[in-house]
């Protein structure tokens, strides 16, 4: 089973220095590429001198992480594909484990490891910590990560199980589920797209697995980071998309009309903090939803939706009310 590790660029130069010796050291059984959003810095020569195994795929433009791949990939051929941020650490025999699952469970199409912070290494990294889930309202959450709430790795995660999403930090997808997907919506340009993929691929009838025994630490925030308006905005339009194309049609109408409330509420909370760029890029991500919801609408998959979806009916209840920082207790709550 062949595996490509596809790690996407843009201006990281630094990233790429730092961080693909540990790829290439512990990922012989691979074959390693770079995928470059038209960087304007050095990242290209950088690669070329000091990394020359790796093979270099140069996109016409920067079209985020979702366009950054679908681009990229139509160049890569393997049975795997491993997308990897340029910010990301991975350890001794991190590909083993991902390996077996794939050969041991055909059913399985989609994994993500265990991703911890690489600046505090005896936690979980917000981007995907121990396997992604939602809530009722589309709200993503983790094993590991409730909103800010970062769990210390204690061996509670250290399994192997199903989950909603996975990361796009550190995704391994079956290239033909990929394709078969029309990979990444390109509208939502970065941030969830890899939630709507695995919600696509579910619908489909295919399974995400978290594997625990792969390992790897994410820097995190090295694009936006989790502060960022742009964040802020990216994360609450694009949750509003995967609601509209991956529910039955008046399940979704009914989720957004208390999901509007709910953002309605968030935005409140960013002006009592002063965090009026904050508000500010919530009320943006409606006005964009609103404008590109004809669009979006169009997308809808043909496929079953799959109704019990949802892990916990409110993260944001569980968490601001019975201020739940935990996975473990939540879905015991």
């Amino acid at each position: 089973m062949d595996i490509a590790v596809v790690i996407l660029n843009w201006n990281g130069e630094a990233l790429l220095e730092k961080y693909i010796p540990s790829v290439l050291e512990h990922s012989k059984e691979a074959t390693i590429y770079l995928v470059d959003n038209a960087s304007t810095d050095s990242s290209i020569p950088l690669v070329k001198e000091k990394f020359p195994t790796v093979n270099i795929i140069k996109n016409p433009y920067n079209g985020g992480f979702a366009a950054g791949y679908n681009m990229g990939l139509q160049s890569v051929e393997a049975d795997i594909y491993c997308l990897l941020n340029s910010d990301v650490e991975v350890t001794a025999n991190w590909l083993e484990p991902i390996q077996e699952i794939f050969l041991k469970q055909p059913e399985v199409s989609i994994v993500q490891p265990k991703i911890l912070d690489l600046k505090r290494k005896e936690y979980f990294e917000y981007a995907g910590a121990g396997g992604g889930f939602i809530d009722k309202m589309g709200y993503p959450f983790c094993r590991g990560r409730i909103f800010q709430a970062l769990e210390k790795d204690e061996g509670q995660y250290n399994d192997v199980c199903e989950i909603f999403w996975a990361t796009g930090a550190c995704m391994f997808i079956k290239r033909d589920v990929f394709n078969t997907l029309d990979g990444f919506d390109e509208d939502y340009f970065a941030h969830q797209e890899e939630i709507d993929l695995c919600w696509r691929a579910k619908n489909a009838g295919h399974k995400v697995y978290y594997v625990g025994q792969s390992q790897v630490y994410h820097l995190g925030g090295s694009t936006l980071h989790n502060m960022n308006p742009k964040k802020t905005y990216l994360n609450f339009r694009n949750s509003l998309y995967s609601i509209t194309k991956n529910l039955p049609r008046r399940r979704a109408f009914s989720i957004i009309f208390f999901r509007l409330l709910l953002d309605g509420v968030a935005a409140l909370r960013f002006i009592l903090q002063f965090k009026w760029q904050h508000c500010w890029a919530i009320l943006r991500a409606h006005l964009s939803f609103y404008r590109n919801f004809r669009r979006t609408y169009t997308k809808r998959e043909k496929a079953n939706f799959i109704l019990k979806y949802y892990t916990t009916t409110s993260i944001v209840w569980s968490h601001f009310v019975h201020q739940i920082k935990n996975f473990n207790i939540l879905v015991k709550h």
